[in-house]
Order: C-alpha cells, then structure tokens, then sequence
C-alpha cells in the first residue's frame, strides 16, 4: 500500500489539453442563445433540457435503500412503531434537516480525516429505526422503486445493509425476501402508471462490523431471487477492505458479482486494496482515484499507475456527484473530478447515492453535470450505456436493455424536432440542426 502510494502519478499515459479538457461553457452557451431569442426555447436535437432530462432512459447503480426514503413515509413510519426521535415532523422541513444534515460536511473547513463521512453517515439512525419490520422494509422497497421509474429509471441496483434491520426481530432471511417482494411490487405500481423499471438488490455488510462473510453468503443464496451482488460500506478510515477478504474470496469462488465503497473520504489506498486485494468488480465512488491523475499547467495530463489500471481494465466508477459534494469529497460541480474522467474514457456513471440526504434525483444529477460541462444527450446516453455495461444481471439482458431499451429511447428524444409541427411544442427551432446535404 505504501509502496503504491509512492508510485502513483510517476509513471502513466500523457495526453494533451486538446483531448482532455472537458467541454465547459457549452450550456452557458445554450443559455445565451435562449436569452436572445425571446420566447424561443432554441435547442437542437441533442439538447439536454431539463424535460428531456427527465423523459430520457436512466440507469442508477449506486443508491441505498435507507437514503432514499420519502420524508412523509419516514414520518409515518415513525409514528406507527412509535419512534420518537425525528428532529422534524413535517415532511417538508424533515427533508431539509436531511439535507442541511448532509450537508454539514463539506462546511466543515481543512481536512478532517474522513470524518465528514462518518458524519453524513449518522443520518441513517433516523431512517434504520423505521425500517425494522417486514411492512416497512416492503413500504420502502416499493416506494423506491415507484419513485425511480417516474424519474425515468430503467435499472437499478439498490443496496442495503440487512444486518440493520433486525431490531423487531427479523431475520437475514425475513429483511431480504421483505425488500424483494417490496421492489417487485414497486415494478408492478410503475407499470400500471405506465413507466418500466428492473430492479435488483445489493447486500451491504457494514465495514465496522464482522458479518460481512455471512452477508456474502446471504447474497449467494438469494442471486438468483432478486439479489444481483454484495457490497461493503461506511466509514473507510480505519476500516479497510481487507479486514473482509473471507467474503470476498467466497464470493469469487462462487463467481458471484461485488462492489466496495473504495476512494470516498479515503485516498489511493483504499482503491488499491479494493482491486488488488479484494478483487471488486466496481468501485463505490472512487472519486479520489482524481489524486493520481497529473495535470500539467500546459493542459497535458499523466495518469498513475493505479489510474492507468483502473482505465486499461475499465473498472467502472460507482460517482455520485451531490454526496460527492456533500461528504466534501469534491468541492463543486464544475471541479468534480467526473469532468475529467470523461474526457479520459473511464468508465463513468453517475448516481444518486441517498436521494434523500442528496435532495436528489437522477435527473437532478445528470442536470447539474449539463450545467457544469456542457453535457448532451449523447453524453448521457454515452454514461448511461456505460452504466448497463456494468451492471451485475447477465451478459444478454445487458446487451437487451442496452439496445432495445436505452439506445431507442435516446435516438426518440433526439429525433422529436422530425415532428415538431405535429406536437406544436417540441422546443427544437426550425433550422437549428439541418441534417447534411
């Protein structure tokens, strides 16, 4: 580990501004063009708009159940088994003490070894102590799920942690079939509203504690019942991944799919580990792989080894750009380091995180990235592909999903301004994209 921290960024692959510099001013540019045009909405057909944005096929593979609850559910929830403790008991103020709560991190000034995180984490109390019976944890799932299709959420992987939910005396058992049938259900709910989503889970045993082989096994039971992979997750300072490596040889033995939070508010290390000694298939967050990329005052960037390994073996990065913010990970939109790992073909996604704590949506997060780099339908139909990619379901329903799914939806999008006087508002100004003679 520390050998690897000693190379990195000595040795790696250089490339020029021209190829790397993200596309930065692009929307303020489309902004400009609207402000002249009054009255005119002036896109052209890979626009992302805000509407378009919503409308367009998604793929989320880094959110957890406990973060993504509704504020009038956690209420509800919390009188039912008599919780007392909620800081708000009005669903609009409870969702911005999540927030706010969140939020408190990235305020913090200078370096706090990581405990920015373990902060943001204790937010989960509130929502952990209503999801301990069987009717919540089904509640939740299916409200996840519902809330994800509206937004325009083809496939998701959620992840919890069942070991949290054992207060009311479940069982292992009991919490996952609970979730399962939750998320099944939440799949019928959308498509009666006319909305199609595939959901899958993802068991997480908590760094801090030493269930994390019998969680593992847990998930190996249940792969082929809703259960698509293992995760690990919580405080990465003092807790690293190697302290599970039992879990993690059982479940390659058993060729079973994990990822592991790696690279959030610990550095190179952790990412390393994650790789080279567990073997994870994705890295959750990895945002700070960013500390062994070079970038010359001339523009030219030198990518470390690590960095070179995770590009060559295209190991995707689990980035969640709000929460990234939050747990001070990055310092703003327009500085995350997603910006640059685009430009330099890693395989990005994108995700929400908690959408609670976040006040997020998927839409809201590929939102804020078209506002920070100029981003176009196609890069988020480029993030997204990259996303089903790296999914944890088999081989053929990624490559279904991929194109029967994502690439049709996108080129619809991008073809309205074809019908734009049979739908009267397409948005899309006569003129603005002629096709090439």
């Amino acid at each position: 580990m520390q050998s690897e921290n000693r190379h990195a960024g000595e040795t790696g692959t250089p490339h020029t501004a021209a190829e790397t510099a993200p596309r930065a001013g692009a929307g303020a540019a489309v902004r400009a063009a609207d402000a002249a045009r009054p009255g005119t909405a002036f896109v052209t057909p890979a626009t992302a708009t805000a509407e378009r944005i919503v409308r367009a096929p998604k793929v989320l593979l880094h959110d957890h159940l406990d973060g993504g609850l509704r504020p009038s559910t956690v209420i509800e929830l919390a009188d039912a088994v008599g919780y007392r403790d909620l800081p708000e008991t009005e669903p609009g103020r409870l969702a911005e003490w999540f927030r706010e709560a969140a939020d408190s991190p990235a305020k913090a000034q200078g370096d706090d070894g990581g405990k920015g995180l373990e902060r943001y984490l204790e937010t989960f109390a509130h929502t952990c102590a209503v999801m301990q019976t069987r009717d919540a944890l089904f509640r939740v799932a299916a409200e996840c799920a519902e809330d994800l299709a509206a937004d325009g959420v083809v496939y998701a992987e959620i992840r919890y942690a069942p070991e949290q939910h054992l207060e009311a005396g479940l069982s292992l058992e009991e919490v996952v079939e609970a979730v399962n049938e939750g998320f099944r259900e939440g799949e019928r709910r959308a498509l009666a509203a006319g909305n199609r989503i595939r959901v899958g889970a993802l068991l997480t045993a908590m760094r801090h504690a030493a269930r994390s082989l019998e969680i593992a096994e847990l998930a190996n039971r249940y792969r082929d019942l809703g259960v698509v992979g293992f995760d690990i997750a919580g405080a990465e300072a003092g807790f690293p991944p190697t302290r599970h490596l039992d879990a993690f040889e059982y479940l390659k033995r058993e060729n079973n799919h994990f990822t592991i939070h790696a690279g959030e508010a610990f550095g190179l290390p952790s990412i390393w580990q994650a790789l080279q000694w567990c073997g994870a298939d994705r890295l959750g967050h990895g945002v700070r792989l960013i500390d062994d990329i070079h970038v010359a005052e001339d523009g030219t960037v030198k990518l470390g080894r690590l960095a070179s390994y995770v590009r060559d073996k295209r190991v995707p990065l689990e980035l969640c750009p709000t929460s990234n913010l939050q747990t001070g990970a990055a310092p703003s939109y327009e500085r995350h380091p997603i910006g640059l790992l685009r430009a330099l073909h890693f395989r990005v996604t994108v995700n929400t995180d908690n959408r609670l704590m976040s006040a997020t949506t998927m839409s809201r997060e590929f939102g804020h990235l078209v506002d920070a780099f100029g981003y176009t339908l196609d890069d988020l139909e480029w993030i997204t592909v990259n996303s089903m990619k790296s999914a944890f379901i088999p081989f053929d329903e990624r490559l279904a999903m991929i194109n029967d799914v994502i690439k049709p939806g996108y080129a619809e999008l991008k073809a309205e301004w074809l019908f734009q006087h049979a739908a009267g508002s397409s948005g899309v100004a006569s003129g603005s994209a002629t096709p090439g003679a």
